[in-house]
């Protein structure tokens, strides 16, 4: 069963969020941004290109427009490979795992796996940014010292920065699934 909803970011982007459910114990969490813009890129491809070719005509050097073709496609490349990122996924399954993967607009994928055993909580948190309040989804990471204690905040869906709304959505299907984890000892 999946279903997708609409929100914005925090900056008002539109962004959606699918939510699939493969078992009672199992979900996919993802959040997809806006798809890269072809006219902001050659809009800004254009005006690299202009001013390298003003400066050609006013230098009478070509190695000004050699030079600015090619760090507008290796910056293009660096920026698509490294920098935006298309959708962000979080994989939960209860006896197993959180799965956090980014899917970068070249195609590149970065996963990051967190055995269910080092999680101890899925919160929403709060930060003050820029005279505004955002608010973040992370996972806590339990101390092996102290079971009490946290030994790591992970932050999630970091490039889309969703907002509250959207946040609560996927806070209340993880916390659903850690719920019957909780539950899941007591009754053997």
């Amino acid at each position: 069963m999946a279903e997708e909803r609409r929100f914005r970011s925090a900056s008002g982007a539109p962004i959606a969020l699918r939510r699939r459910q493969h078992s009672a114990s199992c979900r996919d969490l993802a959040v997809r941004g806006p798809r890269l813009q072809l006219r902001s890129l050659s809009a800004a491809t254009s005006a690299v290109w202009l001013a390298a070719y003003g400066l050609f005509a006013l230098s009478e050097n070509s190695m000004v427009l050699s030079a600015a073709i090619f760090i507008t496609l290796i910056g293009l490349i660096i920026y698509l490979h490294f920098v935006k990122i298309d959708q962000e996924s979080l994989l939960v399954i209860g006896s197993l795992g959180i799965q956090v993967t980014s899917s970068y607009a070249s195609g590149k994928e970065s996963t990051t796996f967190i055995e269910m055993s080092q999680v101890k909580d899925v919160v929403i948190n709060e930060a003050i940014h820029m005279q505004k309040v955002i608010y973040y989804l992370c996972i806590l990471l339990q101390d092996p010292d102290d079971p009490q204690g946290v030994s790591e905040v992970v932050p999630l869906f970091q490039s889309s920065k969703p907002r509250l709304d959207c946040l609560i959505e996927v806070y209340k299907s993880c916390q659903e699934i850690l719920e019957q984890r909780k539950t899941a000892p007591q009754s053997s």
